[in-house]
């Protein structure tokens, strides 16, 4: 029986980032250097395949800093940790390790010196993501206002309206943050933003490369963990871009066939943290069901390259 035939457009940039990368090399380093086990507060990257390939290594995956041994290292996830995590940690003398991207760093700074000159923050992300928990946890109580939609901008209570910064999550949909910045500075017209924009290249780039190939196709897969906050935006952007069927998996096992009866092309592309080799799963996958032809449709080329910290590039 001939297959039908499938164009499937493989959007470019997709997949790991400089950050993920970095911290998927910081644990593998910190086994090299002190044997297993390692610590890891909270799941590295959000990506089941990832940690899995981790944990076999001998990571150790735990939520809060008190269920580690002062006796092993510990790392701390890309998505950074309130100061009071590290800060626990050198009071109980453990060595540890921070593997927070150094864009999200770079917001951390941003807030401090905000916070320094005398402005409370305003955050735009979501409750309860570990980077949202991690950047609002620079500050004291009170000083990080955080709102998620351009209708909570309406609700804001800040100390002073004339003394207000604006920061970001970093895996948040430019569209919809570009609104809600809109939002913020009608109603807070003195409010300050950052110098450059806090959302990272490699999520821009992501949405941007969707957004050239959703016009092209019938449905969109993007490969990513459901608590993946940049791989959702992907499915997001998407459908905002006009693509009726827009769905995440994280492996080829959970793609819905009968969904995609009859498509004659697929846009296919990867969170951050979903490294390629699940993006060839999926093409196998669908070679298996189609004549496969892949068209690459690249918007831009990264060569961002984050250095590990020297603790792990210095002999034991």
């Amino acid at each position: 029986m001939t297959k039908p035939p499938l164009t499937l457009y493989l959007a470019a940039p997709r997949g790991f980032c400089a950050g993920v990368d970095r911290a998927i090399k910081i644990v593998e380093m910190a086994l090299q250097k002190w044997g297993a086990p390692v610590y890891v507060r909270h799941e590295i990257v959000h990506n089941k395949f990832v940690v899995d390939g981790l944990r076999e290594k001998g990571a150790i995956f735990v939520e809060e800093l008190d269920e580690c041994p002062t006796d092993r290292p510990v790392i701390f996830s890309a998505h950074g940790v309130p100061k009071a995590v590290p800060a626990e940690a050198e009071r109980r003398e453990m060595v540890f390790v921070d593997a927070t991207c150094p864009l999200v760093s770079k917001v951390h700074i941003e807030a401090e010196r905000h916070h320094r000159n005398g402005l409370q923050m305003v955050m735009i992300g979501h409750a309860g993501h570990p980077e949202t928990l991690g950047t609002m946890g620079q500050l004291p109580d009170g000083e990080v206002l955080l709102v998620e939609t351009v209708e909570d901008v309406a609700t804001v209570e800040p100390r002073d309206p004339e003394k207000l910064a604006f920061i970001t999550q970093t895996t948040l949909s430019v569209d919809d943050t570009a609104d809600i910045v809109t939002a913020l500075q009608a109603r807070f017209p003195s409010i300050v933003g950052p110098h450059k924009e806090d959302i990272c290249y490699a999520t821009t780039n992501r949405q941007e490369a969707v957004k050239a190939v959703s016009p092209k196709i019938d449905a969109l897969l993007v490969i990513g963990a459901p608590n993946s906050s940049n791989s959702k935006r992907l499915v997001e952007v998407g459908r905002t871009a006009g693509c009726a069927y827009a769905q995440l998996v994280q492996r080829a096992d959970e793609i819905d066939w009968r969904a995609l009866e009859g498509i004659r092309s697929l846009g296919l592309t990867a969170g951050a943290s979903a490294p390629e080799v699940l993006v060839n799963e999926v093409i196998d996958a669908f070679r298996e069901h189609f004549d496969v032809t892949v068209d690459i449709v690249e918007t831009a080329v990264e060569q961002v390259e984050f250095k590990v910290p020297r603790v792990l590039r210095e002999p034991a």
